[in-house]
């Protein structure tokens, strides 16, 4: 395959998850904002969505204070932020448009459905639309888009690079989206275990859509202890950490045996793995979390580069 199809086939992936993510951040915000103390930790909600997703600069130079209804409409509507809803689901759409041959009927209609119902919602009134229509909105497509593509396409090559770039994007928007609850909003250290940091941990739950699955994996008391294994180490958890890298490993392998070759991404995925299996929730804790996730953030950067510099920057034989 040549390089740049792997290219349009893996940032496909990556700003749909992208998308769907700066929806969660959203919903996590407005389920903390009902927090009658929230705003007093160490940072506002809505503030640190900003700092998590990455684009506090860009909207502190458009619109200065945090205010929730600009940071609504600069993370879903905004074309000046390149990591908006709005803007991630076009970019996936022309990535999709230039390999179109590459996917499947069903894959490019539910992508490209998406995009026209994203046209619609820009000329309806933003008085219309609440915020809970809209992550719904942008986590039913994402849905369906990643449907069509099980459902549907060649598990080749194309496939193994829509879904290293699924993971690596997964891993990196699951540890930011932990790193808003934990670092910043929590008052004080000795809030840790209250009842406001075990509702933040459960509101959490809900914004990734894990809320049941947590109890039929865990049960019982709902401990910060628990929800931070089910979203790091716990392989059973779509979306955390473990079971993402284990799926960068599983398509990077793939890849390897397909082209005959290893490269430093499959070394660099195996070291991460290799680091996360060794670990226990008492360990991620006495380093700090917000530490840890720090630092998770920067080895799935390295890997991201690597993978480029492997796969994405000339042609792959």
């Amino acid at each position: 395959m040549l390089s740049r199809t792997a290219d349009n086939l893996y940032w496909i992936a990556r700003y749909l998850e992208r998308a769907e993510t700066a929806a969660r951040l959203l919903e996590v915000g407005a389920r903390i904002a009902l927090i009658p103390n929230a705003g007093h930790g160490f940072r506002s909600e809505w503030d640190s969505i900003l700092r998590a997703s990455g684009t506090a600069d860009g909207f502190a130079h458009k619109y200065g204070d945090p205010v929730q209804r600009n940071i609504e409409s600069y993370l879903f509507f905004d074309r000046d932020n390149p990591s908006s809803v709005a803007s991630c689901v076009t970019a996936a759409r022309e990535n999709a448009r230039i390999v179109r041959t590459a996917l499947t009927t069903q894959m490019w209609d539910a992508l490209n459905t998406a995009f026209q119902e994203m046209r619609e919602l820009e000329r309806t009134p933003r008085s219309e639309l609440d915020l809970s229509t809209l992550t719904e909105w942008t986590m039913r497509h994402s849905a369906m888009v990643r449907g069509a593509i099980e459902a549907t396409l060649l598990r080749n090559d194309g496939y193994d690079f829509l879904n290293l770039g699924y993971f690596l994007e997964r891993a990196d928007n699951t540890a930011r989206l932990m790193d808003v609850k934990y670092y910043v909003l929590l008052p004080r250290v000795d809030f840790v275990g209250s009842g406001l940091d075990n509702y933040q941990w459960s509101t959490l739950l809900r914004a990734l859509s894990a809320h049941r699955a947590f109890h039929w994996a865990y049960g019982g008391e709902v401990t910060a202890a628990k929800i931070a294994h089910f979203l790091i180490l716990n392989p059973q958890s779509p979306r955390s950490l473990m079971a993402s890298v284990q799926g960068m490993n599983t398509h990077l392998d793939r890849l390897a045996r397909g082209y005959d070759r290893t490269t430093p991404a499959q070394s660099r995925a195996r070291t991460l793995l290799g680091e996360l299996a060794e670990l226990s929730v008492v360990d991620v804790f006495d380093e700090g979390l917000h530490e840890f996730l720090t630092r998770f953030i920067r080895e799935v950067d390295g890997l991201s580069a690597l993978v480029h510099e492997a796969y994405l920057s000339g042609d792959v034989r």
